[in-house]
């Protein structure tokens, strides 16, 4: 009888093999991914604690459909977004994302210019890098091969906050001390840490010299994990982050003045850009961004 077991991603296939069309069609239709892609991808924002009021260029490091990328268009920022499925770029390409896409494997090194981004976010991708389908890939030295060059691509004080799933300690470990073997500072940071499902793991990384300033941001926590550390005098101690409150339902407007995303008018604007970009659109016309009736067959 076979095992009701489920293995993990990794261990059923490459990355480019496994995330193929049937996957990626799951990030474009299914609510539950949606909202969970998105969820950790505004954690990870807010971890780069970037200027407010101030547009940045940001890395998205695993980019897929460009979930985690519309989070950063949202927040008034420019990206560049990389993965190694084309499948998964090209559902981003459908859904017309603002942010440039690139076709490149991230354990052979990032290709980019020195000092290009303002920061870089990663939702459940640098994990992979700790798996080995080929005898000539080392995950060591892939795992160092993207550090470096991620530490190079980053502005000097510019924050890297890579979200993902370790197999176990070994690997916990393995990815922690790539990335200070490639001159980060920072550490790890887990959300709710006591719960089997809800556990979370970024690496928060600091590119350049040591700076006094740099503070790692606190872990969330349950409402009862967080009264059983004050009741143990930890009174949160490091552990709590409430910075950012959020309604049940994500709200699409925009402090920056810019059209409110799904709109006409931003629709619009997204289209004119995939036109100067050499795509082909369709005509603007009455009917463009107009919600369409649910139909169910």
């Amino acid at each position: 009888m076979a095992s009701s077991s489920k293995c993990r991603p990794e261990e059923q296939a490459p990355p480019d093999v496994f995330y193929n069309e049937s996957e990626a069609a799951k990030y474009l239709h299914s609510s539950r991914m949606i909202d969970i892609q998105t969820q950790m991808a505004e954690r990870a924002l807010e971890m780069l604690c970037l200027p407010e009021d101030e547009e940045c260029l940001l890395l998205d490091v695993g980019c897929g459909t460009g979930l985690s990328g519309e989070v950063l268009e949202e927040a008034g920022h420019q990206w560049v977004g990389c993965d190694i499925s084309r499948d998964m770029l090209n559902v981003a390409q459908s859904r017309e994302v603002e942010g440039d896409l690139c076709h490149h494997d991230m354990g052979c090194g990032l290709p980019f210019r020195q000092g290009m981004f303002d920061g870089a976010i990663s939702i459940s991708a640098v994990q992979w890098l700790c798996y080995s389908d080929r005898a000539e890939c080392n995950p060591r030295q892939r795992l160092l091969a993207f550090f470096q060059s991620l530490y190079k691509c980053l502005r000097r004080g510019g924050r890297a906050a890579l979200q993902f799933y370790p197999q176990d300690g070994d690997q916990l470990q393995l990815l922690t001390a790539s990335a200070m073997r490639a001159g980060f500072g920072g550490g790890l940071v887990v959300d709710f840490p006591h719960s089997s499902k809800a556990k979370k793991f970024f690496l928060v990384l600091l590119a350049g010299p040591p700076d006094p300033s740099f503070s790692m941001p606190q872990a969330r926590l349950h409402q009862h994990e967080r009264a059983a550390e004050a009741a143990a005098g930890g009174g949160g101690g490091g552990v709590r982050n409430e910075a950012r409150q959020r309604p049940g339902k994500r709200s699409y407007g925009r402090r920056d003045g810019r059209a409110t995303t799904k709109s006409r008018e931003w629709v619009i604007q997204k289209k004119e850009v995939q036109r100067r970009r050499g795509a082909v659109v369709r005509a603007d016309s009455k009917y463009t961004a107009r919600k369409r009736s649910k139909v169910r067959f």
